[in-house]
């Protein structure tokens, strides 16, 4: 069966990366993402996700709370109890890999100031090549002898 999920948002903590009795490494983190189509009041997802062994070190290393990520994976649904003995259910994406979904300037940029928007570079104005006479340009040669053939 197809179970194969990508998404992008910004991790909502710092990652919380530990260590399994048999020293496998498992981080897990949570990321916020954007609704495409919003309506006042409406918060982001929020979805759980698990990274073991190599891309929980990595993710634990690499990222902090606001990085912008995009993960891709599987969506995995696991029952368990809680510590007062209630049924519970829990739905996360297993990594299978991870990446930088932005600049490491925005990123630093950004420190501090989690789901801040980023601000839009200052761009110089352009150029505008609409008032070349003809006087301007020269020709080269004859166009015949510039042919490869």
């Amino acid at each position: 069966m197809l179970n194969n999920i990508s998404v992008m948002g910004r991790l909502t903590a710092d990652p919380e990366v530990r260590q399994t009795p048999n020293g496998v490494s498992v981080c897990s983190f949570t990321i916020a993402n954007d609704k495409d189509f919003k309506r006042d009041g409406d918060a982001p997802n929020w979805i759980d996700c698990v990274a073991w062994r190599n891309n929980a070190e990595f993710i634990g290393k690499y990222f902090k709370k606001g990085s912008l990520i995009v993960v891709t994976g599987s969506l995995q649904t696991r029952q368990y109890q809680d510590k007062n003995g209630n049924n519970r259910k829990a739905t996360e994406i297993v990594v299978n890999q991870q990446y930088f979904a932005e600049s490491k300037r925005s990123a630093e940029e950004n420190q501090g100031a989690a789901f801040a928007p980023a601000q839009p570079a200052a761009q110089p104005a352009p150029v505008s090549y609409t008032s070349a006479n003809a006087s301007d340009f020269t020709v080269t040669g004859d166009a015949e002898d510039d042919l490869p053939f």
